[in-house]
């Protein structure tokens, strides 16, 4: 922060004057009609303090209306364990002494807002990922491990937000348009600088979709003594591309121009700050997924067998967060139940060749539960010897992840999908050298859940997952 002496202040201020003075009186000789008057130069004088005062309370005046900002991250990782699409399968020790590396932009986000003033304003963000435009190519475990060019709503680059609101008070606000779905502790605090690992943390990320956005309408508002709330009416999911890996994530994509909305969802969230440095959110889920398509079976799949399946999903999340001391501790814990799995899985199985459908079992129910704590070492020396406070933060940091996408399904083999569970715990540093700019690195571990091996014993089946990770991450939000 710069500190100008009284004289300084002066002296910018003559400057600023002199500059308008000149401006305007140009602009006057242009025009024989007008004189050079002391309201004239009274009302320069005004402007000169007005823009003053904007610079010190943007708000107050009404300036900072216009609002644009954004998030990202540059990373890269080692993993020492195999990114081969078998590695999953029968013979995963095959694959043991496996290494790769990636560099990579996994998010790259644009926001601009406008208050028009009377309640009315807007929000918009472009999200880019993996630093691509909308085309990938990628390998298909189901058929083979064949490269496929695959084309993905959200998957590269997205409309993320686009909303229209109105504000009658703090209490009432309505939106409508593209927004986030604030279902979980990941995509209601989702910027760069809102959690520790160089990646947002897998649990939520592998379950539900992350950032979560439809076209929704909301009314939302908050209380004095603290308390924050949201419910939302939006489309419901689409259940034919519904997997194991990624459970309901899927369901959120749209392979056509628009969203089918042949059935409906709400979403829920509710947050206390009132406690200074603590916040407590709960948040939920729920909606039908099936037939939410243009896609169909064979005839003869397509009967009375499925005319009870609704394919309900119900999701619920609590999170925390506490900041204070130099600790800060975040944590969530998500769990979701889909009815009708094992319908839906034999409907999904059976859809003709070039559906849309990645035709896999999914869990009848599924969850993600983490913790994370970070201590800024520097704390106790936040004054320098000079009395100035330093904008330095140097974040120590551990954390650990449960999570299961395969957590119950109704299938004999109970252990083939056991890699689909996993804990994984991370420790690394956080270091900011200014409150919008962090450098991320992390060591993980990922440890997968046992099952039962060919010759019918219990145990460990799979690879663990160990791996490095580094990144630069920006996170910053200005008003002009």
């Amino acid at each position: 922060m710069c500190f100008e002496s009284e004289k300084g202040k002066s002296m910018h201020k003559r400057f600023i004057l002199f500059i308008l003075l000149i401006t305007s009186v140009l602009g006057i000789y242009a025009d024989d009609s007008i004189k050079v008057s002391s309201a004239d130069l009274q009302e320069l004088i005004q402007r000169v303090e007005r823009l003053e005062e904007a610079q010190a309370h943007p708000k107050k005046l009404g300036y900072g209306k216009f609002t644009i900002g954004g998030y990202g991250e540059v990373t890269a990782k080692h993993c020492f364990y195999s990114n081969n699409y078998l590695r999953y399968g029968k013979n995963p020790e095959k694959y043991a002494n496996d290494h790769f590396g990636e560099f990579d932009l996994p998010h790259v986000v644009i926001y601009m807002g406008y208050d028009f003033g009377h309640g009315w304003s807007v929000g918009t963000e472009i999200e880019f990922e993996h630093g691509g435009t909308e085309s990938a190519i990628e390998i298909e475990e189901e058929e083979g491990g064949e490269y496929e060019s695959e084309i993905e709503r959200g998957g590269e680059v997205a409309l993320e937000q686009f909303w229209l609101q109105k504000a009658f008070s703090r209490y009432a606000i309505i939106r409508a348009g593209m927004q986030v779905i604030p279902v979980g502790a990941l995509n209601a605090h989702h910027e760069s600088t809102e959690y520790f690992g160089v990646y947002r943390n897998e649990g939520e990320f592998t379950i539900i979709p992350s950032t979560w956005h439809e076209v929704a309408l909301t009314f939302m508002g908050s209380t004095k003594n603290g308390w924050h709330y949201q419910a939302m009416f939006l489309p419901g999911l689409d259940s034919d591309r519904f997997n194991r890996k990624n459970w309901i994530k899927p369901g959120t994509g749209s392979p056509y121009e628009f969203k089918l909305a042949n059935v409906f969802a709400g979403a829920a969230r509710v947050d206390y700050t009132g406690v200074e440095g603590l916040r407590l959110s709960v948040s939920g889920y729920c909606g039908n997924s099936f037939r939410n398509t243009l896609s169909k079976t064979n005839a003869e799949l397509d009967a009375s067998a499925y005319k009870d399946v609704k394919g309900t999903v119900t999701i619920g999340s609590f999170d925390f967060a506490y900041k204070g001391h130099g600790v800060i501790v975040r944590g969530s814990a998500t769990y979701g139940h889909l009815s009708d799995a094992a319908a839906i899985t034999q409907y999904n199985i059976a859809m003709r060749k070039g559906s849309v459908s990645s035709k896999q079992w999914v869990a009848s129910d599924a969850l993600a539960a983490g913790i994370e704590m970070g201590y800024d070492v520097l704390t106790p020396h936040r004054l320098s010897p000079q009395g100035k406070e330093m904008r330095h933060q140097l974040y120590l940091f551990a954390r650990y992840d449960y999570y299961d996408s395969m957590l119950r399904y109704d299938n004999k083999k109970t252990d083939m999908y056991a890699w689909c569970g996993r804990h994984r715990a991370a420790v690394g540093i956080n270091y900011f050298p200014i409150k919008q700019i962090g450098v991320k690195a992390e060591f993980s571990y990922g440890i997968l859940k046992p099952g039962t091996r060919a010759d019918g014993t219990r145990g460990k089946i799979y690879n663990d997952e160990p791996q490095i990770a580094v990144g630069i991450v920006y996170a910053g939000f200005y008003s002009l």
